[in-house]
């Protein structure tokens, strides 16, 4: 039998205590309690099974993320190539058809606001815009073709390459929401290429370049295109998503065979991850980066399974279902607690701000004593006994200044704030509260910081660049805020030390309308805007994010609390009143068993 140093190439370490390392797989001796034990794997990257479609389908067109996909059009059994499908994160439910059957067709945008062009038969020129649940038509190309790639968004939309059917293109188009203009050609013709980015910050990879398997590059930025570093595989009829500097690409044809390899690109090389569970050509994805993304369709025959790619992952983490918020949908409340005691106050649900008041034992919502002023848009922070609600938009005021504060059965008038302010973000206890951000009467945005005593506010150290729809968790010396609104959708992270504010680590999918929860040095931030609708859950350390387990519902303008290991997210929009749990596990070590 080979010893262990023999298979891995290092002995075992002998220590009286945890792990040398941190490396996962790691083996030990723990010479106190006399036993071998290892490091349990703490991230995971890879693919696994999603929702299955319900008809399968080749070569359509996708956009949108890996919570909120869009697929359309395609070649498979009838209606497929007008038939539209919409991705929650977990199953597939029928949207709009589009107008014109079509497939081989490009796609862009997001769930809500998606984009289709071009396709076959022939060399369609025809363009459609989905709304969330219906197809209308935009206008078209200057050039008729299918197999082309594409990116963007719906109001700036690019077309790029493909065939008429005859030459294959270099032809690049720009979409403004109403008409499409030329732009700079692509540096080689190529057809059956993958796209991803935005219109002034575009890319396109793989495809077929007459006559060969493409590993070319392609990096555009309004004007030109510029090449950028190879695919490892050349491949054509292949699917992608993401961003100029984060993308993603997988499956396609290969000489021979449907490829299931996967790549990662990062701005200027692609490296190679795990590979997809079935290979396939014609498939279609999603992504908001290359650590998020959604694989569907494709043969053959024509494929109806759908896997979710997910990069630096926690495996020891996930989502489960918590007992519904009582009566209708709601969303743009004010939040505080942990999972097993949190606080759900204020909001809508459609109609006039709401002055509710519910608790949340661990498993079902209970309603409590009403606030005094009913308002929308607010901050919260605290706990479920010692609560403060902070500023937001009161029934009887365009914005306002009021606080109020809960002692686990009935609210009382606080200290005014400052500054009026909505869309604000909060941090800290009862009685050493923050509130930071927002925006100001009537659409200005805030950099303010405010710090409140239990009585009374006092300013703080200003946040840098003024935002909107940003979150925060943390305490008054040592709070967190991470991504908003600029007016751009950002990904920074900041940390507060009583006084001032300095950068942190980025957080990897920019993002608005997001929640989040935890202390300054174990946060986590979920669902918002980036820019559609997204689950997605990051984890922050002190120094940097790394991701986790989505939610199963995407969302935003939701309620959240609870720790980084423990944490809590309840309506908000689309509306719903779902509740949802997050656990995290730690790593950690596992002992092995010995004879």
């Amino acid at each position: 039998m080979a010893t262990y140093k023999e298979v891995i190439g290092t002995s075992i370490t002998n220590i009286a205590g945890d792990s040398p390392t941190t490396v996962d797989g790691d083996v030990w001796y723990n010479s106190s309690a006399t036993n071998f034990k290892f490091n349990l794997t703490t991230s995971f990257t890879g693919w696994t099974s999603g929702g299955t479609m319900p008809t399968g389908v080749n070569t359509g067109g996708g956009c949108g993320t890996q919570t909120a996909g869009l697929s359309f059009g395609g070649n498979g059994a009838p209606p497929s190539e007008t038939a539209t499908y919409e991705y929650n994160g977990s199953s597939w439910t029928a949207g709009g058809a589009l107008t014109t059957g079509r497939k081989d067709l490009a796609g862009a945008g997001t769930q809500t606001a998606g984009l289709a062009f071009g396709g076959a038969p022939g060399a369609l020129n025809a363009t459609e815009e989905y709304n969330g649940s219906s197809w209308t038509n935009g206008g078209n190309l200057g050039t008729g073709r299918r197999e082309l790639g594409g990116a963007g968004t719906q109001t700036a939309g690019l077309a790029f390459g493909g065939n008429t059917p005859g030459p294959t293109q270099v032809v690049t188009e720009e979409y403004n929401g109403t008409a499409w203009t030329g732009g700079g050609n692509l540096p080689t013709a190529t057809r059956q290429l993958a796209g991803a980015g935005t219109q002034t910050a575009g890319l396109g990879f793989g495809g077929y370049t007459d006559p060969g398997y493409a590993t070319g590059t392609y990096e555009y930025n309004g004007t030109a295109w510029t090449n950028g570093g190879s695919m490892n595989t050349g491949r054509f009829n292949l699917g992608g998503g993401g961003t100029q500097t984060s993308a993603l690409g997988f499956g396609g044809y290969v000489p021979g065979s449907q490829s299931n390899a996967t790549e990662l690109y990062d701005g200027s090389s692609w490296t190679t991850s795990s590979n997809m569970a079935t290979g396939r050509d014609g498939v279609r994805g999603a992504a908001a980066t290359n650590a998020a993304g959604l694989a569907f369709g494709g043969g053959p025959p024509d494929a109806g399974a759908t896997e979710e790619f997910t990069s630096g992952a926690s495996p020891f983490a996930a989502w489960s279902s918590g007992g519904n918020l009582p009566g209708s949908n709601r969303s743009s409340m004010g939040t505080a607690g942990t999972q097993t005691a949190g606080l759900s106050f204020g909001g809508k649900n459609g109609s006039p701000a709401l002055n509710t008041t519910d608790e949340y034992n661990g498993s079902s919502w209970t309603n409590s004593g009403n606030m005094n002023t009913g308002r929308s848009y607010l901050a919260g922070t605290g706990t479920q006994t010692a609560a403060l609600a902070c500023p937001g938009y009161p029934t009887n005021l365009p914005s306002g200044t009021a606080t109020e504060e809960y002692n686990g059965s009935s609210w009382t008038n606080g200290g005014n704030a400052g500054t009026p302010r909505a869309f604000l973000a909060a941090a800290g206890t009862q009685t050493a509260g923050l509130i930071f951000g927002g925006q100001l009467p009537p659409d200005a945005f805030s950099n303010d910081t405010e710090e409140y005593n239990g009585s009374s506010w006092t300013a703080g150290g200003n946040i840098g660049t003024a935002k909107k729809y940003l979150a925060g968790c943390g305490l008054q010396t040592a709070a967190l805020l991470f991504g908003g609104q600029t007016p751009s959708i950002t990904n920074v992270t900041q940390e507060y030390n009583g006084t001032a504010w300095t950068n942190g680590g980025n957080l990897n999918t920019a993002r608005e309308k997001l929640s989040g929860f935890g202390i300054q040095t174990a946060a986590a931030a979920c669902g918002g805007e980036s820019p559609s609708v997204t689950g997605a859950t990051e984890l922050y350390d002190g120094s940097s994010w790394t991701n986790s387990s989505s939610m199963s519902r995407a969302r935003n303008q939701f309620g959240a609390a609870g720790t980084q290991t423990a944490g809590l997210a309840f309506g908000g929009l689309p509306d719903t009143n779902l509740t949802e749990e997050y656990n995290a596990f730690g790593p950690t070590t596992a002992t092995i068993e010995t004879s």
